[in-house]
């Protein structure tokens, strides 16, 4: 590695969790600057799109009456644009409106309750892209039905997406970008060699690198049942909900990691192919020709399912 170059590491608070950013750069540059625009950088997302903010673009948007044509925020509309193209490509696999299930689960700011479990389970749930319209001249959006939107299975991706925009827009061509395990290289190392990942092993107790990623220009994040869960029974339940019964998945594979070329795409398509398990979800994988790594707990062992060239 060329000793003429100097090491940042960057970091800050954000959803909940933290951002970081490590790059080189010629002895002399001054990392202030650049993590102010990092931070902001992930502010706007987390003010446009948190649920847990109650004046965030997107809870206005869910307060709206059921109709109204609501304007929303450019990049909010984007990544509701992505969200509900995901959602059609995997059947509803992937739902960003599952905020009333999440809620109800406790997975919002308000703690769980059993009328708010009964009413997402018993809700005749319809998939938000059937129901969510994006006006594809204006910045208008509005529900046709009712609906609780959530972007907290794309909304960090987009935030590793957005830190790498910056990072290229302060002439920065080179670097490893993540939120909350959520990463994205850009470019080579100085010594010419790709960013290394390590893919964690899913374990609620400690974390362990499972195997290690070698990564240059793509992103790649993990959706799992080991960091975030309730307990109910006895049983732990994975904050990943099923779209399906209005609850967290009770049979699902241990985590599902996707490499793709945006964090943001990475994350929706780790949550869906998580939904779909690794039988249904590695044909899936396969079909759109995504990288996917599936790992599952069979007895006191991980069993692997691996898709595309990057896991081969």
């Amino acid at each position: 590695m060329s000793t003429d170059l100097t090491r940042h590491a960057l970091s800050g608070p954000t959803m909940g969790t933290r951002w970081s950013a490590l790059f080189f750069t010629s002895p002399g540059f001054d990392p202030a600057p650049a993590r102010t625009a990092l931070q902001a950088a992930v502010d706007e997302v987390d003010a446009q799109m948190s649920t847990w903010k109650p004046d965030s673009a997107l809870m206005r948007l869910n307060a709206a009456p059921v109709g109204e044509w609501v304007r929303v925020p450019e990049r909010l509309k984007e990544v509701l644009r992505i969200g509900l193209e995901i959602g059609r490509a995997s059947d509803g696999a992937f739902d960003v409106g599952m905020g009333d299930a999440s809620t109800a689960w406790g997975f919002g700011p308000d703690a769980a309750t059993s009328n708010r479990i009964r009413s997402a389970m018993t809700a005749d749930r319809v998939a938000a892209h059937h129901v969510l319209e994006i006006d594809k001249t204006t910045d208008f959006v509005r529900k046709t039905s009712p609906l609780a939107l959530d972007l907290n299975g794309i909304a960090k991706g987009y935030g590793v997406d957005r830190l790498a925009e910056t990072l290229g827009d302060l002439g920065l061509q080179a670097g490893l970008l993540g939120i909350d395990g959520e990463m994205r290289a850009l470019g080579l190392r100085p010594d010419g060699e790709p960013w290394t990942i390590a893919v964690e092993i899913p374990d609620y107790e400690r974390r362990a690198p499972h195997s290690v990623l070698a990564l240059q220009d793509a992103a790649v994040a993990t959706s799992g049942d080991y960091r975030h869960w309730v307990e109910v029974h006895g049983r732990r339940l994975s904050h990943t909900m099923d779209p399906r019964r209005g609850a967290p998945l009770v049979a699902s594979p241990a985590s599902v990691t996707v490499i793709h070329e945006t964090c943001m795409a990475a994350d929706a398509w780790a949550t869906a192919l998580m939904v779909k398990g690794s039988v249904e979800g590695a044909q899936m994988a396969r079909s759109f020709n995504l990288n996917a790594l599936f790992i599952d707990r069979d007895a006191e062992r991980l069993r692997e399912t691996r898709v595309g060239r990057l896991f081969a």
